[in-house]
């Protein structure tokens, strides 16, 4: 019995929500609203926090209770499926949006790291501007010089859109229609927008009293976390700092213990919360995986295997010096492992349907009965033909390896149509499936980088080019959020035709104001100044495999070790093999995945909340019960840090308008 419930755990997700009876569409006015909104008030606030502390605004939700609670007030409540669309809507509008990467161009071909690495002035003009040109000198985002970069980075916004929404879309049918995964994350951002809807209604049930506790909760806690830090930073010389921010690094304080072992905690209530939501084994996976590490890289120390590390060194510089003497390579093999498996189940899944369509024709005496039994859709929910969708992301495809190869003509063609016909829609349909199990998210590393280095190309302009290697896996997901709420499908293709262009203009628009305005990176970025340096150098330590060095070995190919690689891979196969063996759930393997080797600050705080989850809420209310509660506690908990966010960025703006330094 033991045996059973664990394989049956996750049919639980699939029935926290009933399925809906009707679909609504959810694009109106209220969304053309919520855009502007957003794109006016959340973006630029959205782009200034990321340059001073390297965080995001939880706008999304932070716009539904503004627009919920006007409407009420105007005695016209929204719908669910309003509600659904315009957090949507909020999500896309409140980011920095494409051309943030521009501004961070500008400040990589003028870098140290550029510099030293001798590729001064060596990238084409249309990824940027020469080092001396006007367009970087006069921090001038609309000089003529930017024309091309702009050109392309709108054109495959437009095409990346597109093919998101056509190949996740696909797999979407695939995984939640045929495959009926339950998609345990689904619910978050379902609930929560049924939470805001129940608001207006005379009667407020359950879920809104939940989603109540969940925002005080989060108010409490982020003024603390980020709301003190943010006002007193506008105000002094240095923020305070209540609670450690990103994480609290013990690495050298533990080194004479455990050498060679980054230590630490993020001290996060919302991780707690997130916790209790994932399923419980693979937080179980998350844990054994931090146990290996934390026991592994005293061993593999005193072995001499990772030497790189110095006493001394904090948690970023021991996890990057750690990759690459041991756990890149196993990293690698532990991802091929996980590929190996998930093509093994899709094997065994397709198998396993085939057999059901066969018994299905059977008792209708009919194939072509059996196929469409496979692929029903209710009614009203927006459906269109899954081929047409493929066809549109083939279209799209071709467009982009014709533009890659116009950039990039010696660069061959093959490796341009691997990358989008064969392997973007590869592990997009891996990485839908996953998620639709367990909610992880799994990259396959180094396949890009491995197609560059064997293709034999020199130079750096292959890193440049926009090549079309994606994963739309999580756009799976997203279709599910919007059939849980009753959705129309259609409510989206709407939503985008206003929410792209609009992202570009305010995009460009406030990116050029800011640059403008003062240096980026500089001392009123402080996030910027310290990530952009770290980051300018691993990029040019990577690109360094494509690179001319003189006949020295490129410390990219130093830290690539094949035993290692296969020691993952054995590891990975063996243990799916003994959790299959015993009947226990093998999503603790893609739990170990997401943990394995890294630093384990984020993760203790979510294995504490799985804990409390699992022996504690569960007996209170039933698991049930609790796994209703648990994603509407999580929105309520970041409706309320985005407010206290949003108070923060507004008294930072406000502060360095009226202060005679520009920003």
């Amino acid at each position: 019995m033991a045996r059973k419930s664990r394989n049956d755990e996750l049919e639980v997700y699939r029935t926290l929500l009933e399925q809906p009876k009707e679909f609504r569409n959810g694009f109106t006015w209220t969304a053309v609203a919520g855009a502007l909104f957003c794109g006016l008030l959340m973006m630029p606030g959205a782009i200034y926090l990321s340059l001073v502390t390297g965080g995001t605004i939880t706008a999304a939700w932070v716009t539904l209770i503004i627009f919920s609670e006007v409407s009420r007030r105007a005695m016209k409540s929204l719908n669910t499926q309003e509600l659904v669309v315009l957090l949507y809507v909020a999500g896309a509008m409140s980011i920095g949006g494409p051309f943030a990467a521009l501004i961070y161009r500008q400040y990589f071909v003028t870098s140290d790291a550029v510099r030293d690495a001798g590729l001064l002035g060596s990238f084409p003009a249309w990824w940027a501007p020469q080092p001396t040109s006007d367009a970087i000198v006069t921090r001038n985002l609309m000089h003529p010089d930017w024309f091309i970069p702009i050109v392309i980075i709108v054109v495959f916004s437009v095409l990346g859109r597109i093919a998101n929404y056509t190949l996740g879309y696909f797999f979407f049918r695939l995984t939640s229609d045929v495959e009926r995964l339950p998609f345990p994350f689904a619910p978050i951002g379902a609930q929560g927008a049924m939470a805001l809807a129940e608001s207006g209604e005379k009667k407020q049930t359950w879920k809104w009293k939940v989603f109540s506790i969940g925002a005080v909760l989060g108010l409490a806690f982020a003024v603390i976390q980020i709301g003190i830090p943010m006002i007193t930073g506008s105000l002094m010389a240095k923020p305070i700092q209540i609670i450690p921010l990103p994480w609290y690094d013990s690495t050298t304080l533990t080194e004479t213990i455990l050498p060679a072992t980054a230590t630490g905690l993020v001290l996060d209530l919302g991780l707690v919360l997130m916790g209790m939501v994932i399923p419980f084994w693979a937080v179980l996976g998350s844990l054994a995986a931090i146990i290996l590490t934390l026991v592994m890289n005293p061993v593999l120390h005193n072995m001499g295997i990772l030497t790189r590390w110095q006493p001394g060194m904090d948690t970023v510089a021991t996890t990057f010096v750690n990759s690459i003497d041991f756990w890149m390579s196993f990293g690698l093999g532990v991802a091929a492992g996980i590929a190996l498996i998930s093509i093994y189940q899709t094997v065994r899944d397709v198998v396993k349907k085939v057999k059901e369509a066969k018994a299905r024709a059977a008792s209708v005496k009919s194939d072509k009965s059996a196929k469409e039994n496979v692929w029903a859709t209710p009614a009203g929910r927006g459906d269109f033909s899954p081929w047409l969708a493929v066809g549109i992301y083939a279209i799209c495809a071709t467009l982009m390896v014709w533009i890659c190869h116009a950039l990039v003509p010696r660069f061959p063609t093959l490796f341009l149509i691997f990358f989008t016909f064969l392997y973007t829609p590869f592990i997009s349909y891996v990485n839908a499936k996953i998620i639709g199990i367990c909610g992880q998210y799994v990259e396959i590393p180094f396949i890009r980088e491995g197609a560059y280095i064997l293709s034999g190309f020199k130079g750096v302009e292959i890193w440049l080019a926009p090549i079309p290697v994606e994963n739309y896996g999580m756009q799976a997901q997203n279709f599910r959020v919007t059939e849980l709420t009753g959705t129309n499908f259609k409510s989206y293709i709407y939503a985008d035709l206003l929410i792209v262009p609009l992202s570009l203009i305010l995009s460009f628009v406030f990116w050029a104001f800011i640059w403008k305005s003062g240096a980026i990176p500089s001392a009123n970025f402080p996030f910027a100044q310290k990530m952009w340096d770290l980051q300018a150098k691993q990029q040019i330590l990577l690109w360094s495999s494509t690179l001319a060095t003189g006949g020295a070995k490129p410390l990219f190919f130093q830290a690539l070790h094949p035993n290692y690689i296969f020691t993952g891979l054995g590891f990975t196969v063996t243990a799916f093999g003994i959790l299959s063996a015993f009947g226990l759930p093998i999503i603790a393997v893609f739990g170990f995945v997401q943990a394995i080797g890294g630093m384990p600050h984020a993760f203790i705080p979510q294995v504490i909340g799985a804990l409390i989850g699992k022996f504690y809420f569960h007996k209170r209310f039933g698991q049930q019960r609790f796994l209703q509660m648990a994603p509407i506690l999580v929105a309520g908990y970041g409706t309320g840090v985005g407010l206290v966010a949003l108070i923060g960025v507004a008294f930072n703006l406000i502060v360095k308008a009226i202060s005679p330094a520009p920003f």
